[in-house]
């Protein structure tokens, strides 16, 4: 079911508009820097939960096509087992944790995934208030917001890098830098509430508050390469794909390290068109935009 948050962010999306500068240019590398390990592409998954409905041990297919792709994984909501077994694919993970109510149940799903080789945790600043205007509560698990404070001693706790997901302002991302944290995901959950505003139409206000003080990953439809490109230009450092992935990985591992491929093509054909021989060199100024 697409939200009008999403049909929002779609139509910003195809709003760029992208300027060729064909001469002096060449097939460029994909190869990121991120956490302190090299990663093949740009392209990550994004931190999804629950994915035995699309295939045959689905959390698992999932992790094991982003390490077949060499890309950086994500994974959300789920049992210690299922987190045990995706991390034994092989696959560098970064667990994304819920703002349980109990402090003691983050810190205990913190240090289950340190211990286990999570390369990074985070918490999903965004899933604290229900549509019904009250506390949500996930599948029985009661959440609350986090402060500031609170962070600090999450990233405090970690020992590995921390990412905040769900940031969608300044104001977030300022916070996130001052809690400590290593990484911001720019998001709007695939729409959690109505007439948000499109990551990328705030990500260059974020990109300028962190000041590279933090990674920025960015997420939220993103379909293809051209739209992975788009990202990168203002200023993300890497990009997280979801629901794209899902059909995909309908067919297993395989599809989903397929459909990565298929955009790191599709992103390796827009930089060679506009000059870009690095993700670092892709330059902001071949963007346009239409009036939206």
């Amino acid at each position: 079911m697409t939200s009008k948050t999403d049909e929002i962010t779609r139509e910003y999306l195809n709003s760029i508009l992208i300027t060729p500068r064909y001469l002096d240019g060449d097939l460029p590398d994909l190869s990121v820097s991120l956490f302190g390990r090299t990663y093949q592409t740009p392209i990550m998954t994004a931190a999804l939960s629950h994915l035995h409905n699309v295939c045959d041990d689905g959390m698992v297919e999932f992790a094991k096509g982003a390490k077949e792709a060499g890309a950086l994984h994500f994974v959300g909501m789920g049992e210690d087992s299922e987190l045990e077994r995706i991390i034994d694919t092989g696959a560098d993970t970064v667990k994304i944790i819920k703002p349980h109510e109990n402090d003691d149940e983050v810190f205990r799903r913190i240090r289950h995934a340190v211990s286990h080789g999570a390369v990074a945790v985070g918490m999903d600043i965004d899933h604290a208030i229900s549509h019904a205007g009250q506390y949500d509560n996930v599948f029985g698990l009661p959440m609350r917001p986090k402060t500031t404070k609170q962070l600090r001693e999450y990233v405090k706790a970690a020992g590995v890098p921390f990412v905040v997901k769900g940031v969608l302002s300044a104001q977030d991302a300022e916070k996130a830098v001052e809690a400590g944290a290593s990484a911001i995901i720019v998001s709007h959950h695939h729409g959690i509430m109505d007439c948000m505003v499109p990551p990328l139409m705030v990500l260059p206000e974020i990109v300028k508050a962190v000041d590279h003080q933090l990674t920025i990953f960015v997420d939220c439809g993103m379909e293809n390469g051209m739209d992975v490109f788009k990202a990168l230009a203002l200023g993300a450092d890497a990009v997280g794909v979801g629901r794209a992935l899902m059909e995909p990985l309908k067919h297993g591992s395989r599809g989903v390290t397929e459909k990565i491929e298929q955009m790191n093509a599709e992103l390796r054909t827009v930089m060679a068109r506009t000059g870009a021989l690095a993700i670092k060199e892709i330059d902001p100024s071949v963007l346009r935009f239409l009036n939206f």
